[in-house]
């Protein structure tokens, strides 16, 4: 009873004295909006990088969404007989704002922007701990962590990665267009298309390519709203050959733009174009991954479960 008067409370001062969280609020976007002003002028302008702010938005709105019922639930547990595990959260949170804020310092005073960006996600998700506790947490969880796609990730890992992802993408591109009679040459990842020379840049085929069709799918996951965690984990792991063939595709375009119309038109506004076409592609085939399997899992559950037991429970929706 103690415990839950306490977590009571602590939620009560949240609301009840404005001006401690007017200072908190301040304090918490003095501490963010550095970063999202470096966030966009150095690396939301890029290519690499340019799926941040979306990420961002897509994450407050949800948060947003959501807020009233993360509320509901925190009250909820509040009000039940485990009330000292909200107490214990609220010393968790606590500490987590100090893990949070050391490694703000960190990141903010040696300029590592992986470091100050993960710090004020960890930051966000002490304060809902604090405020809410476990049972807000677990409903704001997956805005919380499709933050995690606007971390910068490291130029040693992203250079290791993309340059097999590059080659392997040209490779499959110059056999498509071979396969096709098109004149095609390869040499490493350079491009010869009749008389023009590609270069299929890490913006083509990189891992930051990778890393922003893997929100898309989780995003797309999140609101496909399937029950069965199987059939979501699924589509995760597929997200990165569809991740692959997007790129290919993506490539196949820029060649053919440039052997019908010219360099000019393929370095132009199609190259553009060919950018948002990635993600359409990687949409389109998503939803027809989706789709399939859903129709396995229900072949499965007719044909091979005898009587609909067992795994048959498994919905696929």
């Amino acid at each position: 009873m103690k415990a839950m008067m306490t977590l009571r409370a602590a939620r009560a001062w949240w609301w009840a004295d404005p001006v401690a969280a007017a200072t908190l609020g301040l304090g918490f976007a003095a501490l963010v909006m550095p970063t999202l002003w470096r966030l966009a002028h150095w690396v939301w302008p890029t290519d690499e990088q340019g799926h941040g702010p979306l990420v961002l938005v897509v994450s407050v709105a949800l948060m947003i969404q959501r807020w009233p019922e993360a509320r509901s639930s925190s009250s909820a547990a509040a009000g039940g007989p485990d009330g000292d595990v909200g107490n214990r959260a609220r010393g968790v949170a606590l500490g987590l704002i100090f893990l949070a804020l050391l490694a703000y310092a960190f990141g903010r005073s040696q300029a590592i922007l992986m470091a100050e960006v993960g710090s004020l996600i960890l930051l966000t998700a002490s304060l809902v701990l604090l405020h809410m506790g476990w049972a807000g947490v677990r409903t704001l969880v997956f805005p919380l962590a499709f933050l995690l796609f606007m971390i910068p990730l490291p130029e040693a890992l992203v250079a290791a990665v993309t340059a097999p992802m590059k080659m392997a993408v040209s490779t499959v591109a110059a056999w498509a267009l071979q396969a096709a009679d098109q004149p095609v040459a390869r040499s490493g990842v350079m491009l010869t298309a009749g008389p023009y020379q590609l270069l299929v840049a890490d913006a083509c085929a990189g891992l930051n390519t990778l890393f922003t069709l893997e929100a898309l799918g989780l995003l797309y996951l999140h609101l496909r709203g399937h029950d069965a965690w199987w059939r979501n984990a699924i589509m995760a792991v597929l997200v990165v050959p569809i991740a692959f063939t997007a790129n290919v595709l993506r490539v196949i375009t820029l060649v053919m733009v440039t052997l019908v119309w010219g360099d000019a038109a393929g370095q132009g506004y199609a190259h553009g174009l060919a950018g948002m076409s990635l993600f359409l592609a990687a949409l389109l085939l998503l939803l027809a991954a989706d789709t399939l399997v859903g129709m396995a899992a229900a072949l499965w559950r007719r044909w091979v479960l005898p009587g609909g037991v067992g795994m048959a429970r498994v919905r696929a929706s």
